[in-house]
């Protein structure tokens, strides 16, 4: 597949499907030097029992929000916020790593952010045409050639695969959170809550996360302060300290997709023991209740593991 022929995507996450030729695995060294402490930026939780998941009118079909059922995690530590461009540059810095986006030569990109000429230059996926294959776009280049990182050290890093944040885990002594430890974390502490702060989108009128205000896709308002991504502490935390959990970008997790679910209680679920997709979790800025009401605690969806966009990155766990 070449950048001007993606394939058909989920409404959230196009997946990148067949490559132009198949990348070259890029191996990591055994001993990785580290320049941060591995549980520096991290908030410890004890753990405890929760209900996970969601049966309510905003539950999309097919994504498997229920049944809500008791879950039980045990104490495990979670990053505050998402791996910022500044840490995932330390790490390709440090280990010579290229980003499964570099391998395949591109990856998708909003259509709003290019110039009208690139737009028509690439094919949209069928179904979404607010997506483009764009040749060049990277973690260092997120709208793809001639644009950069240089004024977001601080926003999150996106166009990161599912292998790239589990490499980049591995590299600081980490590992992606299970589906589960990200909900409960997520929640902090809410019984059943639609947000991480409670039922209410805005309350008080206060925008607590970045996602679509206006029309989608053709008006973003930003009424929350931000269009694209947003710094990944952007927002207040929830009540264990964690920022922007919903809304800005995506998160990976470890677990591979299913929409089954048992009802009966569990403790520590890792997921499915098979499966090519894995959970994607928290919605980004693209997400508009109109289309992908996503921005919800108890939403998911999943992308194959060599699938990148600018609207997916991930946060570590311990």
């Amino acid at each position: 597949m070449t950048a001007q022929e993606p394939t058909a995507p989920a409404c959230c996450a196009a997946p990148r499907g067949a490559a132009p030729s198949e990348p070259v695995p890029m191996a990591l060294p055994t001993e990785p030097r580290r320049r941060r402490p591995v549980g520096k930026g991290m908030i410890t939780l004890p753990g405890g029992t929760f209900l996970m998941g969601n049966e309510d009118e905003q539950a999309n079909p097919g994504d498997g929000e229920g049944p809500v059922r008791e879950v039980t995690v045990s104490a495990f530590r979670i990053d505050e916020h998402a791996v910022t461009n500044a840490q995932f540059a330390t790490f390709v810095k440090e280990t010579g790593y290229v980003s499964a986006a570099e391998r395949f030569g591109w990856s998708y990109v909003f259509a709003g952010f290019l110039t009208p000429e690139r737009a028509r230059a690439t094919q949209a996926p069928a179904g979404t045409p607010w997506w483009r294959g764009v040749e060049g776009a990277t973690w260092r280049a997120p709208e793809g050639p001639g644009s950069g990182i240089g004024d977001r050290a601080r926003h999150p890093a996106v166009h990161v695969s599912w292998d790239d944040a589990s490499a980049y885990a591995a590299w600081a002594g980490k590992r992606l959170p299970t589906e589960a430890e990200w909900e409960y974390a997520a929640r902090g502490g809410l019984d059943r809550a639609r947000y991480p702060w409670g039922d209410e989108l805005t309350p008080r009128g206060h925008w607590r996360c970045n996602i679509w205000q206006g029309e989608f896709p053709r008006v973003n308002t930003g009424a929350d302060g931000h269009v694209g991504t947003a710094p990944v502490d952007a927002y207040r935390p929830n009540a264990y300290g964690l920022h922007n959990v919903v809304g800005n970008v995506w998160e990976w997790v470890a677990d591979r997709f299913t929409a089954t679910h048992a009802a009966t209680p569990s403790t520590d679920p890792q997921g499915p023991a098979e499966g090519e997709n894995r959970v994607m979790r928290g919605g980004s800025y693209m997400c508009h209740d109109s289309y992908c009401n996503r921005y919800r605690v108890a939403a998911r969806t999943s992308n194959t593991p060599d699938s990148s966009s600018g609207n997916c990155g991930f946060r570590c766990a311990l």
